[in-house]
């Protein structure tokens, strides 16, 4: 891994250097949750989060590095909530669809937070690539687990296009939401509408 990416938790050997990471995560969090995307500032995160300034540069190298893992880390949360809780529905259509908005509405609920992780993804350039492949993969994991609930022998590759293509209509819509050009109610029918095309049973 070269000095660019953030330092991902298999990337870690010791405990200590595990808890430091989870700890800096955290901090990123509660300043976004308090403030939003200009709370984070690389100097309030390791103070709160007791680390020095360069510490937190070795584990993340910018702003963005450390938003955008944050990200993953609460999609992380919410695909272990979807796998413990799977969501109902009757086709691939309503489960997918469920359970974005299950997402989408937890996500709305700190709006602080979200506006952050969101704008962040959106500034995000190839220096993050590793950071946002990893918030895809998850992405595009928890959608085809809704597609397919009780398993799939083998995923095709028209599985996993799908649900990129569901995962970046999702977070379309969710920029859509955080930049105020539609309500919680209009994104959650953008999404609908979206999956009911793409999964046409």
């Amino acid at each position: 891994m070269t000095s660019a990416n953030s330092l991902a938790v298999d990337d870690l050997g010791s405990a200590a250097q595990r808890d430091r990471r989870k700890r800096i995560l955290d901090a990123t969090i509660q300043l976004a949750s308090q403030g939003g995307f200009d709370a984070v500032q690389m100097r309030a995160v390791a103070e709160r989060a007791d680390v020095a300034l360069g510490t937190l540069y070795r584990y993340f190298p910018s702003k963005i590095h450390l938003l955008v893992s944050a990200l993953q880390r609460e999609f992380e949360r919410t695909e272990h909530t979807l796998r413990d809780k799977p969501v109902d529905g009757d086709t691939a259509a309503d489960r997918v669809i469920n359970a974005l908005k299950r997402t989408t509405r937890g996500m709305q609920s700190d709006p602080q937070l979200t506006e952050a992780l969101t704008r962040a993804f959106m500034f995000a350039d190839a220096s993050v690539a590793a950071e946002i492949h990893q918030v895809g993969m998850l992405l595009t994991t928890m959608v085809t687990k809704a597609m397919y609930p009780e398993g799939h022998e083998e995923l095709t590759e028209d599985d996993v296009q799908i649900a990129r293509v569901i995962g970046d209509v999702w977070l379309s819509a969710l920029v859509g939401w955080v930049t105020g050009r539609s309500t919680a109610a209009e994104t959650g029918q953008h999404i609908e509408v979206a999956v009911r095309l793409i999964l046409r049973d």
